[in-house]
């Protein structure tokens, strides 16, 4: 008989204790969820009345005619549900917000890149500086975990909005520092275009299919595509297993804008008007300069911090660890979506 060291003991304990939590972690806990909402935010809070008994489920947002309308929809008439009017640049109203909450998903930001381009100072103040605030207001009223949405233009980024959002990453993973031993941990997550969102080509498609032309940047641009409620999975699963430190990356499919366009308007001239600033041909989510510090799982990757000074843990839930010139991008070392699942995940668009 082999006797497991006590180093195996404790992973074994650990993925124990994990399994266990996926089906209980969120029951009778508070969520606060920054810019909720937004459409990742009300899929967030519909999926955790759905799955979960959470004890509060905090919407944290500034707009006050979305919450009065997401308030008065049949789908969050929930006693568990609270609405709380603020903006992340308030780091006063963050704390109060967050007082007895259990944990955060930060999801609040401005997006949309030519205004960023425009406003720059606008831009800081909220993904940057309100990431600061985030940070300072959850370590100070004591929640236990926190995990921040990330982008893959945070990723060698090429424009303003991608910058503020690689600086609000570093904000986060730096965070677990400062916590020492309050309990209080930070974790990043990235993906890349969520299918249907703000900005998306895919219903800028649809909408231009009536029309009989499509304005295509370039057919030969490649992007990551991930449905919104894999999104809201993908957060949740890492916030289960989250030990702080890790920005958690999903395996995804990609495609060719022309592929796109080809299943969402069949047939329909294209007008090519070339690369729009601050776009890239190619997204990536691991560049090679991180390769070192990149763990893969079976459907996921996670960067482990370049400076573990406060202690990194993150070797403990195991992985695999990637070749030195690895990348991970939406045109190399990813899955492929043919016609046939490229129209089943945008079935909704189809003409």
């Amino acid at each position: 008989m082999i006797l497991a060291d006590s180093s195996n003991l404790f992973l074994i304990d650990l993925l124990s204790c994990l399994h266990k939590l996926k089906t209980v972690m969120l029951n009778d806990k508070s969520i606060l969820i920054t810019g909720g909402t937004g459409s990742f935010g009300q899929k967030f809070v519909s999926t955790v009345l759905e799955r979960y008994s959470a004890k509060r489920i905090i919407v944290y947002s500034r707009d006050e005619l979305k919450q009065s309308e997401m308030k008065s929809s049949e789908s969050f008439q929930n006693p568990a549900l609270r609405f709380f009017l603020g903006d992340v640049r308030d780091k006063e109203r963050l704390y109060l917000a967050m007082r007895d909450v259990d944990y955060v998903v930060h999801a609040a930001a401005l997006k949309q890149v030519p205004a960023a381009e425009y406003n720059p100072h606008e831009f800081i103040k909220t993904n940057v500086n309100g990431a600061t605030n985030v940070v300072d207001a959850s370590l100070r009223a004591g929640v236990k975990k926190v995990v921040a949405l990330s982008t893959d233009k945070a990723v060698n980024p090429v424009n303003l909005y991608g910058a503020t959002k690689l600086c609000s990453d570093k904000v986060f993973i730096a965070a677990n520092s400062y916590a020492g031993d309050t309990g209080t941990i930070y974790s990043v997550v990235r993906y890349g275009n969520v299918v249907g969102s703000r900005g998306s080509v895919v219903p800028l498609f649809a909408k231009q299919r009536s029309t009989g032309k499509l304005t295509v940047t370039k057919p030969e641009m490649t992007r990551f595509l991930i449905t919104l409620q894999k999104g809201v999975d993908f957060v949740l699963k890492s916030l289960e297993s989250m030990v702080g430190g890790e920005l958690f990356v999903p395996k995804i499919p990609a495609c060719s804008v022309a592929d796109i366009a080809n299943v969402i308007a069949p047939n329909v001239e294209w007008d090519t008007i070339g690369m729009r600033p601050g776009e890239k041909m190619h997204e990536i989510l691991i560049p090679e300069d991180e390769a070192r510090n990149v763990l893969e799982f079976d459907d996921h990757f996670v960067v482990q911090p370049i400076q573990s000074f406060w202690g990194n843990k993150i070797g403990i839930l195991g992985g695999r660890s990637c070749p030195e010139n690895f990348h991970y991008a939406s045109n190399v070392n990813c899955e492929s979506l043919n016609q046939e699942q490229l129209s089943d995940l945008l079935s909704e668009y189809l003409p």
